[in-house]
């Protein structure tokens, strides 16, 4: 339990970081921060449902992209805001820091299935990320022609 605390900390601290970074008012600094949190916490709570990586990071991005898109038409800020700032605890570092030192090592097997699990991984938070940004666009797009009838 205190290790999944100080995961969700410094999954906080981490966005948080990120987006003193790239100059994130201060208003919509907590809200960007606590993305990252959400993010990092969904993944955790679905390592009680899943073992497997993909499925965990897949979902977690996809309620980091809610959380943002939500909170983006709220605060009437960029929705790239708080999707980039709460993704970095998602970044696979660890994966592709394993894939090179596979590679550095010269051991090829361990190189192409850390490597897979890598692309892998990416591609999860990317199309994660891209459903619920699609469904949000397309909302906005049918909502203004839901008037009434002339």
């Amino acid at each position: 339990m205190q290790d999944m605390l100080i995961q969700l900390v410094t999954a906080f601290l981490g966005s948080l970081g990120f987006a003193l970074l790239f100059h994130v008012r201060r208003e919509r600094l907590l809200p960007a921060s606590l993305g990252g949190l959400l993010a990092w916490g969904v993944y955790l709570l679905m390592g009680m449902a899943t073992d497997q990586d993909v499925v965990r990071y897949f979902v977690a991005s996809v309620a980091l992209t809610v959380y943002a898109e939500t909170l983006a038409r709220v605060i009437k800020a960029p929705a790239t805001l708080f999707i980039v700032t709460a993704s970095i605890p998602l970044i696979p570092g660890g994966s592709l820091y394993r894939t090179m030192q596979n590679f550095m090592m010269n051991d090829l097997d361990a190189f192409s299935r850390q490597g897979l699990t890598t692309v892998l991984l990416a591609v999860a938070i990317a199309v994660g990320m891209l459903f619920p940004t699609a469904i949000f666009q397309l909302l906005r797009r049918i909502r203004p022609s839901e008037g009434p009838a002339k």
